[in-house]
């Protein structure tokens, strides 16, 4: 972007914005802005639907801005912003046109989708590795790890080194492996000193400058900050995560919408579908460890899986105390056979803290074999609180949701409808799974909907509700107007579902008391006929034994 281009959108810019506006019509949470004074042909345009502001609350820990438009030479200038959900899925956090690629339209662009994200910074950005983003990143989000995308380095390097690699056919698997393999500071140093000298290439330019910039992208200076990602890699693709196989370079502004459309709703199926699968299935444990059971009724279904193979790996990576003075006491991890390749592993037993020099749990938010070998060594049996992320969890959308900064200015009454909009949204989600458990539960639940709902609409024929409006790049909206009577018979009303509410909350764990105690019986049972089977067994065995005689 070093050249600040200006593209337009022409005809197809028009029809953009009035699919914008009739999405914030249907729907107020729904935020769009067009830099400038509305001129599409001219301005960066940002959208981001309810849904993706509401995601962002629960998965805006660690965010993707993705610009392969630019190296791919897209039709349409399409940017997007996402992270990844408790199921370890593409999600969404907004959309960008950027027709104007200066310093100052990146700028407002980041601050647009910030004040659209209720103005919470993500702890880690991943961008490519452009000069206007690293100084709009560095201007609007100063607190927040910027780190550049490998993959993009790495495809750049292809481009500035093409003679080398066409030579040297070996070069390119170890440029690679020094960057995704090293797992300290000074391997990488000293196997990156290594390939230079190897190759005789120490005084080209871009690796030297690539070097000078190694804290922002090679993985082992990155180890200590929170990025999501469930492997030790970048995902292959680049930044492309949310609408790979629907936006490509052939996709024209007419056909957008409609693929922006279809990539929302395809992968809002699967996140219901891993949903499902986390909330009905049943995964199959490997150890008798109660940590493991634990852990299968916290994690989404695929954060468990990552979360097994570390447990599993325990038992090939022992781990040995190497220093036990103080209440901090340091244990060496390796596996069997890989000494060299041992890790650190800090323990406070009086804090229950552990830290491991692989820094695993801090990139990725699962805890780590090794410290999970020294929670065996201590006979640690079930997994500390401060080592479960919510954000991984089956509830993780069971929080609160971060509040947008209330006022009483007109020009923040669409920001209060977005919180009133997501948090009413969670609650009704609520019911639904709640609800859904069993027939009573569900009869509850339905009665005490349609009784709301019909307080809902005897409030609304009276007048009180409110009319709101507008967005950021039009600037419209219009006063609340309430009246002391209508206010009275809401507040009623909340008291009454309030009731409701601790009704159905007694009655929930009313039933979750009776299904511990068919659990209870039906395991008794089992074990009643496990050792009926062993008799039966050794019976049999018996008369085998009998007539072989």
């Amino acid at each position: 972007m070093s050249g600040g281009r200006q593209r337009t959108l022409g005809g197809g810019g028009q029809h953009v914005l009035d699919y914008l506006k009739r999405m914030q019509a249907e729907n107020p949470a729904f935020f769009y802005a067009v830099q400038g004074d509305s001129d599409h042909n001219g301005g960066n345009i940002f959208w981001a639907d309810a849904t993706s502001r509401m995601n962002y609350s629960y998965f805006g820990d660690a965010v993707f801005f993705d610009t392969s438009y630019r190296t791919n030479r897209y039709k349409v200038p399409f940017a997007s912003f996402s992270g990844f959900n408790h199921h370890g899925q593409p999600v969404l956090f907004g959309c960008a046109l950027i027709l104007n690629e200066s310093e100052s339209s990146l700028i407002w662009l980041f601050q647009t989708w910030l004040h659209a994200m209720s103005g919470r910074s993500p702890v880690s950005i991943t961008t490519d590795p452009e000069r206007f983003i690293q100084v709009a990143v560095a201007q609007v989000l100063p607190e927040t790890r910027h780190r550049f995308c490998k993959w993009a380095i790495f495809r750049e390097t292809q481009e500035k080194l093409a003679q080398l690699y066409q030579s040297q056919p070996t070069f390119e698997a170890e440029f690679k492996k020094c960057v995704n393999e090293s797992e300290a500071i000074n391997e990488f140093e000293s196997s990156w000193g290594s390939l230079l000298e190897r190759y005789y290439i120490r005084d080209n330019e871009w690796l030297q400058l690539m070097y000078n910039a190694r804290q922002q992208w090679v993985p082992v200076y990155m180890r200590d900050t929170f990025f999501g990602e469930l492997s030790g890699n970048e995902r292959s693709g680049g930044l492309n995560l949310f609408f790979d196989g629907f936006v490509n370079a052939a996709t024209t502004v007419q056909m957008l919408i409609r693929q922006y459309e279809k990539a929302v709703l395809s992968w809002h199926e699967k996140e219901l579908k891993a949903d499902y699968d986390t909330t009905n299935t049943t995964p199959v444990l490997k150890t008798p460890s109660p940590m493991e059971k634990q852990a299968a009724n916290l994690y989404t279904r695929r954060i468990f899986k990552k979360f097994q193979e570390e447990l599993v790996e325990t038992l090939a990576n022992p781990a040995t105390i190497i220093d036990d003075s103080g209440t901090v006491a340091t244990y060496r991890v390796a596996k069997f056979g890989e000494d060299h390749k041992a890790h650190a592993v800090s323990f406070n037993s009086f804090e229950m803290k552990a830290s491991c020099s692989c820094q695993m749990f801090e990139y990725s938010g699962i805890i780590c074999r090794h410290v999970l070998a020294v929670f065996r060594a201590k006979n640690v049996l079930t997994l500390p609180s401060m080592y479960v992320l919510n954000r991984w969890t089956r509830n993780a959308k069971s929080g609160a949701l971060v509040d947008e900064p209330a006022s009483e200015s007109p020009n923040n009454s669409r920001e209060t409808l977005t919180v009133r909009y997501n948090s009413l949204r969670q609650e009704a989600i609520k019911y639904v799974e709640e609800g859904a458990k069993s027939i009573h539960v569900y009869n509850v639940a339905m009665d005490a909907l349609q009784e709301a709902s019909k307080k809902v609409a005897a409030v609304k024929s009276q007048g009180s509700s409110a009319t709101q409006g507008g967005n950021l790049a039009n600037g419209g909206s219009q006063d609340l107007h309430t009246n002391e009577e209508n206010q009275e018979a809401a507040y009623q009303s909340v008291d009454e579902k309030e009731k409701k509410i601790h009704e159905l909350i007694a009655e929930l764990e009313n039933t979750n008391q009776r299904c511990e105690v068919y659990r209870t019986n039906l395991l008794a049972v089992l074990k009643d006929m496990e050792e009926q089977k062993l008799k039966l067994s050794v019976k049999v065995q018996n008369a085998r034994l009998s007539l072989k005689e």
